[in-house]
């Protein structure tokens, strides 16, 4: 029982100015505590973080419940709500509900060891501050009811796009070149010049892989054998995409786990927020840097 409550009980038969100086606190203190006892509508500020409460959930739910505070909060912006990041990161924990944060990385890469291999022409500069300048790709394993499944996608480390992807039950070099072509037709043929980095594996040191980007004006770079970083953009999207979407769910069919990629992948390029670009989408990141070089 607080002090208050201790007066409120007493009161009918003890002097209230009595009570608040034995317990040691003020009469207006008491009146005002009493007021707000009576009070049965809520107050401005209660209605205010009800709302918040309502809108914070709604926002984390539409990404899947995988937006963290700082992503919700770039929604609530966005929508002309003036709160910090510490106020909705302290609701979202007094609501018991978090985003996911993506872990660290592995890398599956099988190096040909009679391979020739081209330069590191990025240096772990991915981006290099315009569309088509970078592309990355990786392969990596992914597994359904089916059996096991390989997934391949090529991503502009400028604007955090996917271009092109491929799924696949094997790792030959069909599965690289058929993501390379659909990146280039994404970006409607017009690519000559663009650097295609990857890590050395054999998928990507191909005669195939060679002659798809020799046909497409790409450059081909890549990294160093068994290093991450060296392809940290392509290995970043992996983890994303697996903690966000993949290990949170099960597929029973290959076309199950290729339906549900499309779907993500397209939440991913179109509606998420990426912290890189601001918090906005790829897409919305695209349109404007297009309407800048415009009115420049």
């Amino acid at each position: 029982m607080s002090k208050f409550e201790l007066i409120a009980a007493e009161c009918a038969d003890h002097d209230i100015s009595k009570l608040a100086a034995l317990l040691g606190v003020s009469r207006s203190g008491f009146y005002a505590w009493a007021t707000r006892q009576r009070r049965t509508e809520p107050t401005a500020r209660q209605l205010w973080r009800r709302d918040l409460e309502v809108k914070i959930a709604a926002h984390w739910k539409a990404s899947q419940r995988t937006y963290g505070s700082p992503r919700i909060t770039a929604d609530l912006h966005a929508e002309g709500v003036a709160v910090s990041e510490n106020t909705v990161a302290k609701i979202m924990a007094e609501m018991g509900i978090e985003g996911i944060s993506p872990r660290t990385f592995k890398t599956t890469t099988q190096v040909d060891p009679n391979a020739s291999f081209p330069p590191d022409r990025v240096g772990r500069q991915f981006d290099q501050g315009r569309i088509n300048a970078v592309w990355t790709s990786d392969i990596t394993y992914l597994t359904c009811g089916e059996g096991d499944v390989y997934l391949c996608a090529i991503r502009d480390e400028h604007s955090r796009r996917i271009l092109g992807w491929a799924v696949a039950d094997h790792m030959r070099t069909e599965l690289v070149v058929a993501a390379v072509d659909a990146a280039v037709h994404t970006r409607g043929g017009s690519v000559a010049g663009t650097v295609m980095h990857s890590d050395r594996g054999s998928q990507f040191t191909s005669h195939d892989m060679a002659a798809a980007c020799s046909k497409h004006g790409l450059k081909r770079s890549m990294g160093a054998t068994g290093v991450c970083w060296d392809n940290a953009g392509a290995e970043s999207l992996w983890s994303t995409v697996k903690h966000e979407y993949y290990k949170r769910h099960a597929f029973d069919t290959i076309a199950n786990l290729t339906a549900g990629l499309d779907n993500y992948i397209r939440i991913y390029n179109h509606d998420r927020r990426h912290t890189a670009l601001g918090m906005i989408s790829p897409i919305h990141f695209e349109i404007a840097e297009q309407a800048s070089q415009q009115s420049s």
